[in-house]
């Protein structure tokens, strides 16, 4: 299919379309429809639930009073929509299977792609995407938001300046707390074939990141870990099990820290409970129950191109969430302390949007962060680096700008495309084999990008 059919831009204009009408997508419909719509048009909705789709264009409407609804096209009718809508730009946002469905579709008609990370879920299909790409000559850019969070960007300036001299290790240790490590087991993302495990869906953020840090990419990774906490058998030995399959309307999920109550919510009741009659997808499983697939703690030691070490530590039930980096190098030590909670209160109603609360929602639990350069002879210098508003530290509201607004020259290099997408995958996916053989995986073996 040549390079121009159906995706023709209008002059000075581009013509988007959002693909995955979930919770996350509404970030993007968003900033289509409000700060970026005087040079972008959204044109097309696509998903494989109507009412989601209809719930967004309510939402569109309620912001934008007059706004005409946006055209709505079910999963089938993805090349329907491209070709009659004329779009340009896809915005990939569904289950993290699908991802390279509509990304490879998407180039081949001669479109541009942002995609939600992670850019897809195993080393055959980011193939299809890296072959896609160079084939059809268009971009694709990943939504690694963590890159544009000013102190992540602070720690970029810091390396690259030689403040710590030569990186020969890094220590990397991350922590979801029991409400935001609990709900990737409430969802499609508790089966390992829908998300790749956390590994793959929520670790390529933190591997991307290293990449990015450093100016490297993964040799050889070693993993160890498992399916610790919850579960159906771990909830039976530990006396947290209750006899539901979803929250919704079960006695038993009464008074279970662990329960998501859609019905609190009225964005998660429109946008899942309401939609449920459609594809009898449920949002609120037990955390506890079977059918879960992935791991929930896991460490993973990777040796870089550079030399460079890092050992990595992710666990899914912590007490309270944030991360502690630390990078040691020839000339000193630079460490990071992120605090989003600093403990998790039980029975907290949901209100809003997302079943997750972090520290700066709730004032009580707020933390603190942290920046401290280490180098050799010398005192402890914090540096002071300010956050900014919105989600991700300020990260989103500055890749969207980069993503959808004016492109500056960026020193630090933040936009990622096809192939930082893929690096950041093969950490991951290299974790995944060697959590499966016990044995250390060399990262060219599963993907050589």
């Amino acid at each position: 299919m040549s390079r121009q059919d159906p995706c023709t831009a209008s002059v000075g204009r581009r013509r988007a379309a959002v693909v995955g009408l979930g919770a996350r997508a509404r970030m993007f419909t968003e900033a289509l429809t409000g700060p970026f719509a005087d040079r972008i048009d959204l044109v097309g909705l696509c998903d494989t639930n109507a009412h989601r789709m209809a719930v967004h264009n309510t939402w569109i409407a309620a912001d934008h009073p007059g706004h005409a609804p946006v055209p709505a096209y079910a999963a089938a009718e993805f090349e329907e929509m491209l070709r009659r809508e004329r779009v340009d730009l896809v915005v990939v946002c569904g289950v993290d299977r699908s991802h390279d469905h509509y990304i490879v579709r998407a180039l081949e008609a001669g479109c541009d792609v942002v995609t939600e990370k992670p850019m897809t879920t195993d080393a055959e299909r980011a193939r299809r995407v890296l072959d896609a790409r160079r084939r059809t000559g268009r971009e694709v850019r990943v939504a690694f938001n963590y890159r544009y969070n000013p102190v992540h960007s602070a720690v970029r300036e810091l390396l690259a300046s030689g403040e710590i001299g030569e990186v020969g290790s890094v220590h990397f240790e991350w922590l979801l707390d029991l409400r935001h490590g609990a709900d990737y087991f409430r969802r499609w993302h508790r089966d390992r074939a829908n998300s790749g495990g956390l590994l793959v869906h929520k670790s390529t953020h933190h591997f991307d990141l290293v990449n990015w840090w450093l100016g490297t990419r993964p040799e050889t990774v070693f993993a160890q870990g498992g399916l610790f906490f919850y579960g159906d058998e771990a909830g039976r030995r530990r006396g947290l099990a209750r006899d539901y399959d979803r929250a919704h309307g079960s006695p038993a999920a009464e008074g279970d820290p662990f329960a998501l109550r859609l019905e609190d919510s009225p964005v998660l009741s429109a946008l899942y409970l309401d939609a449920e009659r459609e594809d009898g997808y449920h949002r609120d499983r037990n955390v506890f129950g079977p059918g879960v697939t992935i791991e929930d703690d896991m460490a993973v030691l990777v040796r870089y191109a550079s030399g460079a070490t890092l050992t990595y530590h992710l666990t899914a039930y912590a007490p309270w969430e944030g991360y502690r980096i630390a990078f040691n190098g020839s000339e000193g030590r630079l460490e990071l302390l992120v605090e989003e909670s600093t403990w998790t209160r039980p029975h907290v109603r949901v209100t809003g949007a997302s079943p997750v609360l972090h520290g700066a929602e709730t004032a009580d639990e707020a933390g603190r962060t942290e920046l401290l350069v280490r180098r050799f002879w010398e005192r402890p210098r914090a540096v002071e680096v300010a956050t900014g508003e919105g989600g991700h530290g300020g990260g989103d509201v500055r890749m969207l700008a980069d993503l959808f607004g004016d492109r500056a020259p960026d020193a630090l290099g933040r936009a990622a495309d096809a192939v930082d997408g893929a690096r950041s995958l093969v950490t991951g996916l290299a974790a995944n084999r060697s959590l499966e053989t016990g044995a250390p995986v060399a990262a060219r073996e599963v993907l050589d990008v």
